[in-house]
């Protein structure tokens, strides 16, 4: 095992906060988080006096400040439904249930807005944006819908879109030689194969999105690495604890090898044909993405 390799699995070992370390991997640590954890219970009517406190717990597992605490808790009530479209948002009401300041609540607001949930009018005050003004692309809002009720959804649009993102990237990556690039994807390869031999989901899936990210960036498109974080983001909600190929297998670490050796070897078609073969490697993910069409 290289020393990178090494070095990055050791950091990648969850401790009691579930993060150890200034390793590459620390990026991922949500993937570690229980879906208890990631979603709080949606409610705004309800007598529940505890409603506030109850959203800054949630929140707070995440490592977050009372700002984006809110954001968090509003946009999950906003993504579930519970605030419907054209609802209207009173900072006075939202500082009171949260008990939080205005101050933070209009922080809370403005990046909300910039994520296209709500909008904010002179003499309409803030109200909730339908689904279609939504930044769809936002890692936040990606996360909100895959533990929401839209969750299918939002899984079978992630397949999709990395059917369409990701065999490219490996095709594209083959032509360029940076061997600092695929000595790091070699590496990652390294540590799935140890974590799989261990039963390590965790270390598992944080050196699988790595590897996804990393292969991203070396094809270098810049609009395509532009969407890198769109795949992190798929690879964390797309199922279990090892997100990106649903669960640790020998099959799904082949396929990751063989893209390696391709790009390696600069076989752009062979890495695209194996990145294809990935996609596809578990029935769970075959329901979502769509099979070659025939011509």
């Amino acid at each position: 095992m290289s020393t990178l390799a090494h070095t990055m699995m050791t950091a990648a070992r969850p401790t009691e906060n579930g993060l150890a370390g200034p390793g590459e991997l620390d990026r991922y640590g949500y993937g570690g988080q229980p879906v208890a954890d990631r979603v709080g219970p949606p409610s705004w009517d309800g007598s529940d006096a505890d409603l506030g406190r109850v959203g800054r717990r949630t929140a707070g597992s995440r490592g977050r400040g009372l700002h984006g605490q809110l954001v968090q808790q509003l946009g999950q009530m906003i993504v579930s439904g519970d605030l419907g479209a054209d609802r209207p948002l009173v900072p006075e009401e939202i500082g009171q249930r949260f008990e939080v300041s205005r101050t933070v609540v209009r922080e809370s607001l403005r990046v909300l807005e910039a994520k296209g949930l709500v909008s904010a009018r002179p003499n309409v005050g803030t109200r909730v944006r339908p689904v279609s003004d939504w930044n769809l692309l936002d890692p936040d809002i990606i996360e909100w819908r895959a533990f929401g009720p839209q969750r299918e959804d939002q899984r079978r649009e992630l397949g999709e879109l990395r059917w369409t993102i990701e065999p490219l990237a490996a095709r594209l990556a083959a032509g360029h030689g940076r061997e600092d690039v695929q000595q790091r994807l070699g590496d990652m390869v390294e540590i799935m194969g140890h974590s799989l031999a261990q039963g390590d989901a965790l270390t598992f899936s944080r050196a699988d999105a790595e590897f996804h990210s990393l292969l991203i960036q070396l094809a270098g498109n810049r609009m395509l690495e532009h969407l890198s974080g769109i795949v992190s983001a798929a690879l964390q909600v797309s199922g279990g604890p090892a997100a990106g190929c649903d669960r640790p297998t020998e099959a799904s670490l082949s396929h990751h090898a063989r893209i390696a050796d391709a790009l390696a070897a600069g076989d752009g078609q062979a890495a695209e044909s194996a990145m294809r073969q990935l996609l596809t490697v578990h029935p769970e993910v075959e329901r979502v993405v769509p099979a070659p069409r025939e011509h």
